[in-house]
């Protein structure tokens, strides 16, 4: 059982580190408009889908075709605040939350439409090799560096809210009025925001990639499904908190695979059970989230 223990514990903190990079991006928008972005994930696809393409397709270098994937899923980003959510700025939350499903649907309707003829690939590893297995739990290195890029996106997103365009960003989701009044565009930071939650989602993609093979709607549905997670993720964090964000990532994924351990074997869909109950209970206990210290109106 220590084993089985440590193994869930390992594989959790591990995925763990996706699930934190959707849920960053979910609660930077969230502050910033106070959406939930359902397309999210499909930021994440479209990008490893720009990577696939740039690397196996174009033959380019693998660096460049990351790049590429981050900047399509950047690109997708920007489409969706100017043609989506700029628009239906003035109208509810549920009709905001409708047009980013519908961008999300709209990703994989297209995914699936240009890969018809080869509808599952494969992404190659950024780097190949097992560094250890601690508890029998093999950790690679493609998963190392999942990790090392959820740190550097972490420190690089708090330098970048002590910054002056971080600060314009919070002054805009504080106070909008008051922003504009001072020369803040609150137009230009609802780009930026939706822009550098699409990077946090392509880099999700990208990295998730290549630990499985890969069809539309990958994130979302699929085999690296990690929306609803990453949302969990998000309420734990309060939907406010960025180093929340990271926290509840991590905890989502180590609840998750709790539902692996042996007591669970005759329990069909033992890994979602135990997340909804965990998720439930803290809803309940907690509903301003587990990593703020008081509820936000």
């Amino acid at each position: 059982m220590t084993q089985e223990l440590g193994i869930a514990l390992t594989v959790g903190l591990l995925q763990g580190c996706v699930y934190a990079l959707v849920a960053l991006g979910i609660v930077l928008v969230y502050r910033a408009s106070g959406v939930f972005n359902f397309a999210q994930t499909e930021f994440g696809t479209t990008g490893l889908f720009g990577a696939f393409v740039a690397v196996e397709v174009w033959e380019w270098g693998y660096g460049w075709g990351l790049l590429f994937g981050l900047g399509v899923a950047v690109a997708m980003g920007l489409l969706t605040e100017r043609l989506v959510i700029h628009p239906l700025r003035d109208s509810s939350r549920v009709t905001l939350l409708v047009g980013t499903a519908g961008v999300a649907l709209a990703a994989v309707g297209i995914q699936f439409w240009q890969n018809n003829e080869i509808p599952i690939r494969t992404m190659p590893k950024i780097v190949d090799g097992v560094f250890a297995a601690p508890f029998g739990a093999a950790i690679t290195y493609q998963q190392l560096f999942t990790v090392g890029a959820l740190a550097v996106a972490a420190i690089a997103l708090a330098m970048f809210f002590r910054s002056p365009s971080g600060l314009a960003i919070q002054a805009a989701q504080q106070e909008s009025t008051a922003a504009e009044l001072v020369g803040i565009s609150v137009r230009r930071v609802s780009m930026i925001t939706w822009g550098i939650a699409a990077l946090l989602g392509g880099l999700a993609g990208v990295l998730t990639g290549p630990y499985t093979t890969f069809t539309a709607g990958f994130l979302t549905f699929g085999g690296g499904a990690s929306l609803v997670p990453g949302f969990m993720a998000a309420v734990l964090a309060g939907m406010r908190s960025m180093p929340g964000a990271v926290l509840g990532g991590l905890v989502v994924g180590v609840v998750e695979q709790l539902g692996t351990l042996s007591l669970f074997n005759e329990i069909h869909g033992a890994k979602a059970m135990v997340l909804f109950v965990f998720l439930l209970a803290v809803l309940l206990l907690r509903p301003q989230g587990l990593f703020v210290r008081k509820a936000v109106a």
